[in-house]
């Protein structure tokens, strides 16, 4: 099933199981993406400050669920002040 048909299913109310499913799948979909752009982010010199502000959370808040999980081998830009 393509992204388009998983959405289609999790929007679908007619079969809750396949719909939740369907929702799960979409969830580790866009969990990926998002570390993905958090790294090109990291990459490009993006802080975590402006990563999390094009997120709409706290610099806390993505720190804490990617500072652990991003490539190793990026460097990543240090706040100052």
């Amino acid at each position: 099933m393509d992204s388009t048909q998983v959405a289609q299913a999790a929007a679908d109310t007619a079969d809750p199981r396949a719909g939740l499913r369907a929702v799960a799948s979409l969830r580790t979909l866009a969990d990926a993406l998002e570390l993905r752009q958090v790294e090109a982010a990291l990459r490009d010199g993006m802080t975590w400050q402006q990563i999390a502000d094009a997120l709409g959370v706290t610099r806390q808040a993505v720190h804490k669920k990617y500072a652990r999980r991003i490539d190793p081998t990026i460097e990543v830009p240090r706040r100052t002040t």
